[in-house]
């Protein structure tokens, strides 16, 4: 289905020195479709993204770590954890995240990156670039959420 490729990857924190492209290099469709340049792309954003979100993370450990909130006022206090609450609920988004960035990670490892896994179809390039955890083409996306939207409202 896709073009086979192995770039290097792993579920821990990765560092970017085995990506060799231009920092001006954007995909164009204008070559061949997840040829090697094009899934090291990817796998260099998805990578990057990966990082941050696990930094950031690391940034809230420090922070819960550094022991209980001393805040004299109850209002302030309640605000505090309010924060917290709301630091905590997108951490466990970004924990839902990371799962996927691994998927794609596997996917391109697999040489199944780019391709649409409910009808095998390329997923364009400019989708990738703006979502590089897409598993669908645009058309077949709209069709899941219109699915779900009948579902629903069953």
């Amino acid at each position: 289905m896709g073009a086979s490729a192995e770039p290097q990857t792993n579920t821990g924190e990765l560092n970017n020195s085995g990506y060799d492209i231009d920092p001006s290099y954007i995909p164009s469709d204008d070559e061949p479709f997840m040829n090697d340049r094009q899934l090291r792309y990817f796998e260099k954003q998805l990578v990057d993204w990966k990082n941050s979100i696990l930094a950031e993370s690391q940034g809230t450990l420090n922070q819960l770590q550094d022991g209980p909130m001393r805040e004299p006022d109850l209002n302030d206090r309640a605000s505090s954890e309010t924060d917290w609450g709301i630091e905590l609920r997108t951490r466990d988004r970004q924990r839902k995240l990371i799962s996927k960035i691994e998927s794609a990670l596997r996917r391109i490892t697999e040489g199944e990156y780019g391709y649409c896994q409910v009808t095998g179809e390329p997923i364009s390039l400019a989708r990738l670039r703006a979502r590089p955890i897409a598993t669908m083409t645009l058309e077949a996306q709209e069709r899941h959420e219109r699915q779900e939207r009948v579902s629903r409202d069953d």
